[in-house]
């Protein structure tokens, strides 16, 4: 199965309004998308253990470890969780930017160093959201 279609399933697996919410939320961040790269993670491990929430991805970067490896991921993230929606914005230096920027005029969001999380689209405010990610793609 490609990577379109892991998506299109995990997207369509969800019920409604988050359905709806994830596919206009795919929709804009592929619009916004540097690299255009789609990634899916299923949320397992290399054992098929269950270790995470299953997450799309858009464009990618390099993450360096202090040990000297370094490894592609993706740049900005999309998931859904048990409360709602979560978008990831990762890379990011200054760990207290996102919170600073967006935290006040968002909506009803939780926002941390790399982190959107909210419970409907209608919560918040979608022209904040598409700025802190078009910064995640740009830096």
């Amino acid at each position: 199965m490609s990577t379109e279609e892991e998506i299109k399933q995990y997207i369509e697996s969800q019920p409604e309004p988050k359905r709806a919410d994830l596919q206009i939320l795919h929709q804009l961040i592929m619009k916004l998308s540097a690299t255009g790269k789609l990634w899916f993670l299923n949320g397992r491990d290399d054992k098929g253990k269950i270790v995470s929430n299953p997450s799309v991805g858009y464009g990618s970067y390099v993450i360096n470890y202090a040990d000297g490896t370094s490894k592609e991921f993706y740049k900005v993230g999309l998931s859904a969780n048990t409360s709602g929606i979560s978008v990831y914005i990762l890379g990011l230096k200054d760990k207290e930017y996102l919170r600073q920027t967006y935290g006040n005029t968002i909506g009803k969001a939780s926002v941390t160093g790399y982190c959107i999380k909210f419970k409907k689209l209608i919560d918040i405010n979608t022209a904040v959201l598409e700025s802190a990610i078009q910064f995640g793609f740009k830096h």
